[in-house]
């Protein structure tokens, strides 16, 4: 076996090692002023977006805006009496009495609905045969009456879209 030699080193072979080390701590020198760079930019569009009071063009439209009153439009239903599901210890089967108002914002919306009216009542029956005396109790009833029949409502008359169910009256015997 032949060993190898080893090749003596020059000067331009140790320059070109230290060449290498050099260059990294560049490379990192620059990834540092980039870094810092990166957070001054930022911080200044931070303080441009958050802390910059705005004019007073800009506060007078936007109080226009909010002052703007939005056409509202509301559609009657025809009023209903439903018989609900009785409890164990009624001898009467429950009824309720409810008149709805549909709540849009705009007549174009109105007049898309108007014609599945017997869709929404159908819709509204078929849930509130279903409920119990006890499920319309306080006004935690009420709301989750409120929010399933807008829920209903909008199902059944997708994509127009109702903005409120509004009760006029609700009588339960």
């Amino acid at each position: 076996m032949q060993a190898m030699a080893k090749k003596p080193k020059t000067d331009e072979d140790g320059a070109a090692e230290a060449a290498p080390a050099a260059g990294g701590g560049k490379k990192k020198l620059m990834m540092i002023i980039g870094g810092v760079v990166l957070l001054a930019a930022l911080g200044g569009g931070g303080w441009f977006f958050f802390l910059k009071k705005p004019s007073a063009e800009q506060v007078a439209a936007l109080e226009a805006a909010k002052n703007a009153k939005k056409p509202v439009n509301f559609i009657e239903m025809k009023d209903m009496v439903i018989g609900i599901t009785s409890g164990p210890q009624q001898e009467r089967q429950p009824m309720i009495k409810i008149k709805v108002v549909l709540e849009t914002a705009d007549a174009k919306i109105s007049e898309e609905i108007k014609p599945l009216l017997p869709r929404v009542e159908d819709a509204f029956q078929v849930f509130m045969r279903e409920l119990r005396t006890s499920d319309l109790e306080g006004s935690a009833g009420m709301y989750r009456l409120k929010e399933e029949l807008l829920r209903r409502v909008n199902v059944t008359v997708f994509p127009a879209k109702v903005d409120a169910v509004l009760f006029k009256e609700l009588l339960v015997q």
